[in-house]
């Protein structure tokens, strides 16, 4: 299992928000940075001609290329549905769907206006995250202690919470009974740790 075990992983990721303020931010913003992220990365040169799909949208001519933007989707997706295929593949669609939205919105802003889209967005997505930490959770952002484990679940961790609050989602029947239990222990060795560092 290891680096696809959806149980530590959320875990690992619950362990930071746990404050509902604080996951209700999360929900808000985090799907923005993801997008914004493949929409930059739509623009990075690849070093061999890639193929593309041309299509027409309300009379405008748009392409999919299948670029630096692609395979960074192609990561998330295909993480997502190891991770669990019912929620995973939810989360596959909207990361699919991001990157043919970028697509269209990069072929339409052109680079010179889309990285001033992208740093607004993300500026603003990343200062509300830290506020939800820093006024609501009391705990630092998980990308401090595991930043490659937090980029990749936060967009995941967001939609699992979703589907478990408004539709009681569990991709087995007592996961979050376990989660939480492990959540529980991790939390307590940071109470732990950080006790130990106060003077």
């Amino acid at each position: 299992m290891g680096f696809l075990d959806l149980d530590k992983n959320f875990a690992f990721y619950a362990a930071y928000h746990s404050n509902r303020i604080n996951i209700a931010i999360h929900m808000i913003f985090v799907w923005p940075i993801f997008f914004t992220s493949v929409l930059l990365f739509n623009f990075i040169p690849t070093p061999f001609d890639l193929p593309r799909i041309n299509f027409s949208l309300f009379g405008t001519d748009f392409f999919l290329i299948f670029n630096f933007g692609f395979l960074f989707t192609l990561i998330y997706v295909v993480s997502y549905v190891c991770f669990d295929y019912k929620a995973g593949s939810l989360a596959a669609l909207l990361c699919l769907f991001c990157w043919i939205a970028s697509s269209v919105l990069a072929s339409l802003l052109g680079f010179q206006l889309a990285w001033k889209v992208v740093l607004v967005v993300q500026l603003i997505s990343w200062i509300a995250q830290f506020i939800g930490h820093g006024l609501f959770e009391g705990r630092a952002p998980a990308l401090l202690d595991n930043i490659l484990q937090a980029f990749l679940m936060a967009p995941f961790f967001v939609l699992f919470e979703a589907l478990q609050i408004f539709f009681g989602y569990e991709p087995y029947p007592g996961f979050h009974v376990r989660v939480k239990s492990m959540v529980d222990v991790e939390t307590e060795e940071w109470r732990s740790k950080n006790a130990n560092l106060l003077p």
